[in-house]
């Protein structure tokens, strides 16, 4: 999948797990409407007179006060889920926030000190900081699905044990539209996962553009040579895996005289037009030209495991000649070898 469609796929699903949209009456709707809340108290149960009582105790409600808020108060919004975005990792939820623990130490390490740039590029003050704890000045939240703005501060700690390597942000402040209040075990709940999948989040970024910047430099060292194919034809071998070398084959093919006129990655099929460049560029290239006529001509790549194959067929599904490939393998080579330098 691209890079850039993954990284958004993340930035909206941290935005859709945050709350449900449509405003802060939504997070509040009734089914129909609140009446039931004038409900008038239930009494006594009076018997007639002469009758005999006959205790069922089935469906009982226990005599007791239960915490909890009701009509308006009741927050219908789904609950936040933690994004399993660093693998092995295990998010466990308390009653003061979000622990993730995580395989490896230096996993914990790369998370602490992602936790404290997001800190600083954000503008999070900090009111303490020691060598596993970081304890935030408030941090402001505005989303639709509230009705005012949102703040909250956080601990953040690390601890290091024998194979358990633990990060953890609990929500400790809280308050609505600039004044300070007792958080609920919801919105407690809601907004250290909250911060958590910023963490999350940020961290899956880091790690796709650590993974690309790895592929480009896969990518720039791919040799070039003869082979054959499983049944034994002469093909071109690119020592690279197919999805490395899909993507670089139509810009370096560009620069070799080729127009690239279709592709078909999971067929591996590249429809090619040739017209051969003059001979300033084969001799700056310092290769041999290409022995092919100008026309159309078909790339079938296969899959290799790490290498990839290369076949060459003109219009009519005929294979061109041998000493055609042969003289395409340096070409290749040289292309690839001046973009380096480039």
């Amino acid at each position: 999948m691209n890079n850039k469609y993954r990284l958004a796929v993340t930035a909206v699903m941290v935005a859709v797990l945050a709350g449900c949209s449509g405003g802060a009456e939504r997070r509040r709707q009734a089914n129909q409407d609140f009446n039931y809340l004038e409900t008038k108290p239930l009494g006594a149960w009076n018997l007639p007179a002469e009758a005999q009582a006959s205790q069922v105790y089935d469906y009982a409600i226990p005599a007791q006060n239960f915490q909890g808020e009701l009509g308006a108060g009741v927050d219908i919004r789904p609950p936040q889920q933690v994004l399993a975005l660093i693998p092995g990792a295990r998010a466990v939820k308390d009653a003061d926030g979000v622990s993730l623990l995580l395989l490896k130490p230096e996993e914990l390490t790369k998370v602490w000190q992602l936790t404290q740039r997001l800190i600083s590029e954000r503008n999070i003050k900090l009111r303490s900081q020691s060598a596993n704890a970081m304890e935030t000045d408030w941090v402001n939240w505005t989303n639709e699905d509230e009705e005012s703005e949102i703040g909250s501060r956080y601990l953040i700690e690390k601890s290091s044990e024998v194979n358990r390597y633990s990060y953890k942000i609990s929500l400790i402040d809280w308050r609505e539209g600039g004044k300070t209040t007792p958080v609920s075990a919801i919105n407690k709940e809601r907004y250290s996962i909250l911060m958590t999948n910023l963490v999350m989040s940020r961290y899956d970024e880091q790690e796709r553009e650590l993974a690309r910047l790895r592929a480009q430099e896969l990518v720039k060292q791919i040799p070039i040579s003869m082979g054959q194919d499983r049944s034994g034809l002469p093909v071109i071998i690119a020592r690279a895996p197919y999805n490395v070398f899909w993507e670089r084959l139509p810009n370096m093919l560009g620069q070799l005289g080729f127009t690239v006129e279709g592709r078909n990655r999971s067929q591996g099929i590249v429809e090619v037009k040739f017209r051969s460049p003059d001979d300033e560029f084969w001799t700056e290239l310092g290769t041999q030209p290409i022995e092919l006529d100008n026309r159309s001509y078909r790339l079938q790549l296969g899959d290799l495991g790490n290498r990839t194959s290369v076949n060459v067929t003109d219009t009519d599904g005929k294979p061109v000649t041998e000493e055609a490939l042969k003289s395409m393998a340096p070409v290749f080579a040289a292309a690839i070898e001046r973009a380096n330098k480039s």
